[in-house]
């Protein structure tokens, strides 16, 4: 492992501030689906039900969709994430981008849903506090207050 983030200050409260951004994702995605059922409630009782397969099948997408798409953009957070100031990065410091996003997305939940979330405990028990899924992608969850990209600084 690169020792990009080998302060303590990148990983100080981690497993507790992951806990707490996924509650506000789910939040979050609870919110965006709900909104997703009523914008469409109208097509779907006119359609005479026809079009709820496909709205089910959008609903059922909007986790995967803001995981992926939050984690691999510009800033590699969710919101949760951005609001208790950390976000994932690829061990070498660099940004997961969007098909590693989408990979550590669907590691994550079926792991989850595999182990009944049982599996997420192996970020108490090593040092990085990395869940399967970072350690299977090559992530870390890290503190952005800490970050001055050390990956970066060591780059020519």
């Amino acid at each position: 492992m690169s020792q990009a983030y080998s302060d303590p200050r990148f990983l100080v409260g981690i497993p507790f501030k992951r806990v707490i951004a996924y509650l506000v994702d789910v939040i979050a995605i609870a919110v965006l689906a709900a909104s997703i059922a009523v914008i469409t409630f109208v097509p779907v009782v006119l359609s005479l039900g026809l079009l709820k397969p496909f709205v089910v099948g959008v609903i059922a997408l909007v986790p995967v969709l803001y995981h992926t798409l939050l984690i691999g953009g510009e800033r590699p957070a969710t919101l949760g994430m951005r609001l208790l100031g950390i976000e994932v990065r690829r061990l070498n410091g660099d940004k997961p981008g969007y098909g590693l996003a989408l990979i550590q997305t669907m590691l994550f939940y079926v792991t989850v849903s595999l182990t009944s979330w049982l599996i997420l405990l192996v970020a108490l028990f090593n040092s990085k506090h990395r869940t399967l899924h970072d350690f299977l992608c090559g992530t870390i969850v890290i503190n952005v207050s800490s970050h001055d990209d050390p990956a970066a600084a060591s780059r020519p």
